[in-house]
């Protein structure tokens, strides 16, 4: 692993800084307020190549690995522009597919999923069980070939965008009649499904819903992988899901740093710009090294990920996405105290990104959730529960 990036990963870090910032957080947010999606942003960087910069070439994909699809990610969050989307459709339910799906579901899944012509949402968190996968409740029965899916999601992303959902259900095993993980791939136009919009206070343009799933019949060919194997599916999926949180929570933490810093070194008070005074200098000087030291983390977390390395990048994936939560949140709390009432304005832009950052905090796993991985794992200490 090298600290310093390629020429190929700096050039697409500029490209993609480029592209965010041709669109910047006044389109994103004037999106998000009108109740519209930001289509526009996400056919074109499907276009150039960077929503799906890490899947296979041979189905239409970049090629490259994890790093670079953070790496966009981060740049994007950077210029006001975060994609949830890209950690669910490429990040989670692209890996997926491409590793453990059939040769016709690559064919059928991935080049557009690569392109951003299919947009993917992903469905395992239930009312009553989180994103506990073994406490969920939606299950699979066999129906001769076909499946037949029933059950409730709650929290699932974009699903008004997408034109299907990699939804993880339960299957009866045979032998024992215990239940185990299984993924599906369910069109949204199946029938059967349907959802309700979640409302939200998070300023964005990706809504979230819960599903409801009455009776979905599906064709042997919607289970990804095998039914024998699906947790290990799952937390194939799961890695990357947790270094994109980081990236998205690294970028809006750059996004805020960057909005303080240039207010605070123009506004004076007294002929002296604020900036130069301690009191607003130390604490954004703090945040600098706080998301960067969770920047590193989770580039550590993508390059053991791309080696294969699979349990050291779950370890190092749940530390970059709790340390770039936290820097994160303190970051933007700080730059909206640096701009005083400015902060609070939409002329400014940062004021929005006060609820949006808390969901580093929150998901797509719990700080506490983390905390108790690396106290059972890391540490080696006793499970609670």
């Amino acid at each position: 692993m090298s600290f310093i990036e390629t020429d190929e990963q700096k050039e697409l870090r500029k490209a993609v800084a480029q592209f965010s910032a041709s669109y910047g957080e006044k389109y994103y947010l004037e999106k998000a307020r009108a109740g519209e999606h930001t289509t526009e942003l996400w056919e074109e960087a499907g276009k150039l190549g960077f929503i799906g910069v890490n899947l296979p070439e041979e189905y239409g994909g970049g090629g490259a690995g994890m790093y670079e699809l953070s790496l966009v990610m981060e740049e994007m969050s950077a210029g006001g522009c975060a994609l949830l989307l890209m950690v669910v459709s490429p990040a989670i339910n692209g890996t997926i597919i491409s590793k453990f799906g059939t040769e016709e579901q690559k064919q059928r899944w991935i080049p557009g999923i690569a392109d951003g012509s299919i947009t993917m949402a992903f469905a395992i968190t239930e009312p009553d069980a989180g994103s506990n996968s073994h406490r969920i409740t939606t299950t699979a029965r066999r129906d001769g070939s076909d499946w037949i899916l029933s059950g409730q999601k709650v929290y699932i992303s974009g699903v008004d965008q997408a034109q299907a959902i990699l939804v993880v259900g339960r299957t009866e095993e045979a032998k024992t009649g215990n239940l185990k993980p299984a993924l599906f791939i369910v069109p949204t136009d199946a029938p059967g499904l349907s959802w309700n919009k979640i409302d939200m206070e998070i300023v964005s343009p990706e809504n979230q819903f819960q599903l409801f799933l009455d009776d979905v019949r599906l064709p042997a060919d919607a289970l990804v992988g095998s039914e024998d194997a699906a947790i290990a599916q799952l937390f194939a999926g799961l890695n990357p899901e947790r270094i994109m949180g980081a990236a998205s929570a690294v970028g809006m933490g750059r996004f805020a740093i960057n909005k303080a810093t240039d207010y605070v070194k123009t506004r004076q008070v007294w002929k002296t710009p604020i900036g130069a005074h301690q009191g607003i200098s130390h604490p954004l000087a703090q945040n600098h090294i706080e998301v960067e030291l969770a920047k590193l983390m989770m580039q550590k977390a993508a390059t053991l990920y791309d080696l294969g390395d699979d349990g050291g990048a779950a370890e190092a994936a749940n530390m970059a996405k709790y340390a770039a939560g936290e820097a994160s949140v303190r970051a933007v709390d700080q730059a909206v105290q640096s701009l005083g009432g400015n902060g609070l304005t939409k002329e400014y832009g940062i004021a929005s990104v006060l609820v949006a950052s808390r969901l580093a905090r929150i998901a797509p796993v719990s700080r506490e959730m983390i905390l108790n991985f690396i106290a059972q794992t890391s540490l080696g200490l006793p499970r609670s529960y």
